[in-house]
């Protein structure tokens, strides 16, 4: 899964941004509103989170062009603003959750995990098919039948990409889109690795090769 962070507190971004990587997800971060502007011109994004007090361009700015363009991309807003003004203004705006400063990390990760639910149209925690299943809150997966096995920060990043829509077929740029931020040096031939990883801790069938086009986890096995 890939975040963008809109946050222009360096300290505050940055404890974020490692809390963010440290839960297996793809993090860039960007301090001002023009910026953020670009970077969700140029990249799809999964989540974004959104400070509304922001140089350039203030989060609402951001938050109504993003809807006005037809871009449904799941906002949470992180902000100091907690009157209940703001909050019913954000969510106007078209925000899909409102969070206030200060807060804990682990409440910010069980938000973005249930965002993703609902725009994946499931309100089941565990993802998967019919015979393999993936728990983004203990980075547990199972195949029917077999003990839960442990997955890697990496690991998980990529099964939980393929996930997102079992039959859908993922390049290769796809899934580095998914495990690398900016600035994280993509290692040569990482996606095979991780995939050989998890075919050995699951399976061999678990994830498909689809030749020249990239892999799968089929709808069903």
């Amino acid at each position: 899964m890939r975040i963008l962070l809109i946050e222009d507190d360096p300290m505050i971004g940055r404890t974020m941004q490692l809390e963010l990587q440290d839960a297996s997800f793809a993090t860039d971060w960007v301090k001002t509103g023009d910026t953020a502007l670009t970077s969700l011109q140029v990249h799809p994004y999964d989540v974004v989170l959104l400070d509304l007090g922001l140089p350039e361009r203030d989060g609402l700015t951001i938050l109504k062009t993003l809807r006005r363009n037809g871009n449904s991309v799941p906002v949470l807003i992180i902000t100091a603003r907690d009157t209940l003004q703001d909050r019913v203004a954000g969510l106007d705006a078209g925000a899909d959750d409102y969070i206030v400063k200060p807060f804990e990390m682990d409440e910010v990760l069980a938000r973005i995990r249930a965002v993703s639910r609902r725009k994946s149209a499931s309100s089941n925690p565990i993802m998967g098919n019919d015979s393999l299943t993936l728990d983004p809150a203990t980075f547990q997966a199972c195949v029917a039948g077999q003990t839960p096995v442990q997955l890697t920060n990496r690991e998980f990043s990529l099964l939980h990409a393929l996930l997102i829509r079992p039959g859908s077929i993922l390049s290769r740029s796809d899934l580095e889109s998914k495990i690398y931020g900016w600035g994280e040096e993509v290692e040569s031939n990482a996606v095979e690795f991780l995939i050989h990883s998890l075919r050995k801790k699951l399976g061999t069938n678990t994830i498909k090769n689809i030749r020249g086009a990239g892999w799968m986890v089929p709808k069903s096995q």
